[in-house]
């Protein structure tokens, strides 16, 4: 079966051809090229990947070629353009190109309830009342019952304030960078503190968001 995004090779060559910056973006972060790239342009594409020719400072006169590869693999060429752009949007930021968009509203993430429900579970297992005959507490009374289990509990706080911690205070610099109004900042870092992860990966999702519209409107 033809590749999609291959028959269309030659056109995305020539439209990329006017965005040499991103192109170079690509071939220095997913490319891995190390050295300083003049200019950079695109050979061919495929579902699978990308050509890249670049030449560098060190060796302006003689251009050489980096393959990019697509990971998962494009599943049409309707996925070409939101790939590149969030492609663009990963190498500003890996590279320190971007210009850091504001973020200006607050979203709770569906997902907050797999660290809500863990966080609520330990709280069960931490504050269960010793003599209760309570059915409610017949878990809490088996794990706590445990040795093994039981002296876990507390390491287990520490490790999930630990982390939480350290989620809060990456959240905290996302949210001075972003520019962020002082209440929308302390709903994201004080969620952060709490549910973790899902929100932090729900913020970098928005930021990302952000820099691909930020993208487009430069385009």
């Amino acid at each position: 079966m033809a590749d999609p995004v291959a028959d269309k090779s030659g056109f995305l060559c020539m439209y990329m051809s006017s965005h040499p910056d991103t192109l170079v973006a690509y071939a220095k972060h997913f490319g891995k090229v190390d050295a300083h790239i003049l200019s950079a342009k695109m050979l061919s594409i495929n579902s699978q990947g990308m050509d890249l020719e670049y030449k560098t400072k060190d060796s302006p006169n003689t251009p050489q070629v980096v393959r990019v590869e697509f990971d998962p693999p494009l599943l049409g060429y309707e996925e070409v353009k939101p790939r590149l752009l969030g492609m663009k949007a990963d190498a500003d930021e890996a590279l320190g190109t971007a210009k850091a968009p504001q973020i200006n509203h607050f979203e709770v993430p569906f997902r907050i309830w797999t660290t809500g429900s863990l966080l609520l579970f330990l709280i069960y297992c931490t504050y269960v009342p010793p003599n209760s005959q309570n059915g409610f507490w017949w878990l809490a009374h088996a794990i706590r019952s445990s040795v093994f289990l039981d002296s876990a509990i507390l390491p287990a706080w520490v490790f999930v304030s630990i982390v939480h911690i350290a989620e809060c205070v990456y959240a905290a610099t996302l949210t001075r960078k972003h520019r962020m109004p002082w209440y929308i900042g302390v709903a994201w870092i004080s969620s952060t503190i709490i549910f973790g992860l899902p929100v932090l990966m729900r913020l970098r999702h928005l930021i990302k968001q952000a820099r691909i519209e930020s993208i487009m409107k430069g385009t």
